[in-house]
């Protein structure tokens, strides 16, 4: 896909990565870039065109749907973590809050656009996805079963959405340097090269956008020697280091 001259919707476009993806399709040549939030006010760059947008609210996407006719691009960025360990005492409402963002948002979001992207003659979805879609992290691991569930929801799509014209686009990478992450002390990604890589995947065509280093390392390692990574999580666990 030609990003230049093309509209995109970024969904949690106000900060961290989603403001990363939507300086990058600004400085790419995109026509327009539609700026999603709960709250369009946060949005101050007058190149964007803010549209108040909660991607758990079936009434706001259609809503969105309704005001963005003309998209190409979709980029569903948004997402929650709550870093909470499987068993831990608020752990099911952790689950279900992560779910609601990261995987059914992401799906009422595609179901909304995929019927836009296919009257404007096709175009690309590119979902933020983790390289927890592939492995549990312990420490994390209701976010990790959400990234499990999106990772699936994005693949089925791909499928589903091929004979439209329209590339279903999934984004690993390791912890990125955004609020989200601000409590882990781990390596973390600029978001900008995770928002470069990822337009630089959709120009391509790729299916999978590995975003940084971690994501390069964990594909080969959960696809070569998947008990290792089992074990190397089961020893984290067990010292209790993160």
């Amino acid at each position: 896909m030609d990003i230049a001259g093309s509209v995109a919707l970024v969904t949690g476009a106000n900060r961290g990565l989603g403001k990363a993806y939507a300086d990058a399709l600004l400085a790419a040549g995109a026509a327009k870039v539609y700026a999603g939030a709960r709250d369009p006010s946060t949005i101050s760059d007058p190149r964007l065109t803010p549209i108040k947008l909660d991607v758990t609210s079936p009434a706001a996407i259609a809503a969105a749907a309704a005001t963005c006719p003309d998209v190409k691009l979709l980029i569903n960025n948004a997402g929650a973590m709550l870093m909470t360990s499987m068993l831990a005492q608020g752990s099911e409402a952790a689950l279900r809050r992560e779910m609601e963002v990261n995987v059914f948002g992401v799906l009422a979001m595609m179901r909304a656009f995929a019927p836009i992207l296919a009257s404007n003659g096709g175009g690309t979805i590119a979902n933020v996805l983790s390289v927890t879609s592939w492995f549990v992290y312990p420490f994390n691991a209701t976010y990790c079963a959400s990234k499990h569930a999106a990772a699936a929801v994005t693949d089925a799509a791909r499928i589903e959405l091929k004979s439209k014209g329209t590339h279903v686009v999934g984004v690993f990478a390791g912890f990125i340097d955004t609020d989200m992450a601000a409590g882990v002390d781990r390596p973390k990604t600029p978001p900008q090269q995770v928002a470069e890589r990822t337009l630089d995947g959709i120009r391509a065509g790729q299916n999978h956008v590995f975003a940084d280093t971690r994501a390069e390392q964990m594909w080969q390692a959960t696809r070569s020697d998947p008990a290792q990574v089992a074990a190397e999580m089961q020893q984290r666990w067990d010292s209790g280091t993160p």
